[in-house]
């Protein structure tokens, strides 16, 4: 999917929200356990549900790693499953030297088609550019996490620039890549950063974790990070997800979806520059 394309689907439904697909089989309602394939059922009623409201869908690999060979199963279900013309990341957070990353970036990339892929910047642009080399494809960098350890090293600051490292990251791999085909990872817990960071990367995508249970502002991350192509892609997971353990848990992550996507098609038409 092609920046303009991404920019045309936001446009269109008027939302930039991405459904985080983590299934945990402790927090999935008890009866889906009786199915065959309890994670893929889950999540096929998840997107069923949310697919109106949404314009991506990002499943974290570790919840599908997790259970072995089935789950890579449930995993590759699920990405057939999602319909054309939906953004889909796969959050693994690889990075890695050589053929390593070469192979990384084929698996999910290429065999298993995903639009996007997440990637840890901290080994340098050897390890990123193998995932650079896929047409239409984006690799989405780690730059400014939303978790409580993030300050433990992205806020380190040089010596001899003064600059933190999550700067550093950002300014150095703008010349691996372009803005269409290069995203970074924001955190909302901070959003008093995120327009600063967008003065760093003003054309570029940012996925953006944190709302909702991690006590993101929806409504400062878009006014903050917004651009004229919108430029966020804004990720809500248990919110949606496990809205409801009962079997009207779809109905649940619809209406919680639906929400979302009012409040953003809001500030697309309050924010977004003409």
């Amino acid at each position: 999917m092609t920046k303009a394309q991404l920019f045309e689907a936001i446009r269109q439904k008027g939302s930039y929200l991405c459904v985080g697909l983590d299934v945990d089989l402790e927090k999935i309602p008890q009866h889906l356990l009786k199915e065959k394939d309890p994670v893929f059922e889950f999540n096929k009623q998840i997107i069923d549900a949310t697919v109106e409201h949404c314009i991506a869908y990002k499943p974290n690999v570790a919840f599908y790693e997790a259970l072995g060979p089935s789950g890579w199963e449930s995993l590759a279900k699920t990405v057939e499953y999602i319909p054309k013309g939906i953004f889909t990341i796969a959050d693994a957070k690889r990075g890695d030297i050589g053929n390593t990353s070469q192979l990384y970036a084929k698996a999910f990339l290429e065999v298993m088609d995903f639009d996007a892929i997440t990637v840890a910047p901290y080994m340098g642009h050897d390890s990123v550019t193998p995932f650079l080399r896929f047409d239409n494809k984006w690799v989405i960098l780690l730059a400014h996490t939303s978790n409580t350890g993030s300050q433990d090293f992205q806020l380190i600051k040089s010596e001899s620039t003064g600059q933190a490292l999550y700067e550093e990251v950002i300014r150095k791999s703008q010349n691996w890549a372009t803005e269409d085909q290069l995203m970074y990872v924001v955190g909302a817990t901070r959003a008093d950063k995120i327009s600063e960071i967008r003065q760093l990367a003003p054309g570029h995508f940012f996925l953006v974790p944190g709302i909702g249970a991690q006590g993101g502002d929806l409504e400062a991350v878009s006014r903050l990070g917004m651009n004229a192509e919108c430029g966020l892609i804004v990720n809500n997971t248990r919110a949606i997800i496990y809205a409801s353990k009962d079997r009207d848990f779809a109905k649940n992550a619809k209406r919680e979806a639906g929400n979302m996507h009012n409040e953003m098609n809001q500030y697309l038409q309050k924010y977004l520059p003409t």
